[in-house]
């Protein structure tokens, strides 16, 4: 994928299947470090260690539509091109982290993409599922909570097209501060 942001929503669809409630997305994207760390933890069913290592190879899929899991390899593969890692910590009935590393100003350092997008499509996936969305650059850090929001909104679903139009102005703002 030549988007970060597509390999995001990736990870995320697979925490979605492995029945999670809580998603975390944590990314520190800086140009003083130099790099690009992209966090995604959650609450799902989780791995054993076997499958974690199954889990990085391209032809291990848990999907029954397709044959190959591509996502996790090009993703793993992606972050190594630039001299940065993919790790995945797992337990089993306990969730799921998976962490990479990008470097910054190397050549193969896809960009991020369309996060705003990413994190709406992952919203509008099911209502049910509480996402903590942190973004910190040099100049900003911006923290969004959806279960802050559910509180808030009350009887109001955070799904409805107002609310979603909201937040997507909500993101824009928080990010380009």
């Amino acid at each position: 994928m030549d988007e970060l942001a597509l390999n995001i929503l990736d990870i995320a669809y697979n925490s979605i299947r492995a029945q999670a409630s809580q998603i975390d997305i944590r990314i520190i994207d800086s140009i003083q470090k130099n790099i690009v760390d992209i966090e995604i933890t959650d609450n799902g069913q989780g791995m054993t260690k076997e499958e974690v290592d199954k889990v990085i190879d391209p032809f291990f899929t848990t999907r029954t539509t397709r044959k190959v899991g591509l996502g996790i390899p090009l993703f793993k593969q992606s972050a190594e091109l630039t001299g940065g890692y993919l790790s995945i910590h797992s337990q089993k009935n306990q969730g799921t982290k998976v962490k990479t590393r990008f470097i910054k100003n190397h050549i193969d350092t896809p960009i991020m993409g369309n996060i705003i997008e990413t994190i709406m499509t992952l919203i509008q996936a099911d209502e049910n599922i509480d996402y903590v969305f942190e973004y910190e650059t040099d100049n900003i850090h911006f923290i969004m909570n959806t279960q802050d929001i559910k509180s808030i909104l009350e009887e109001v679903k955070i799904t409805e097209p107002e609310v979603i139009v909201w937040l997507k102005d909500y993101m824009k703002e928080g990010l380009s501060q």
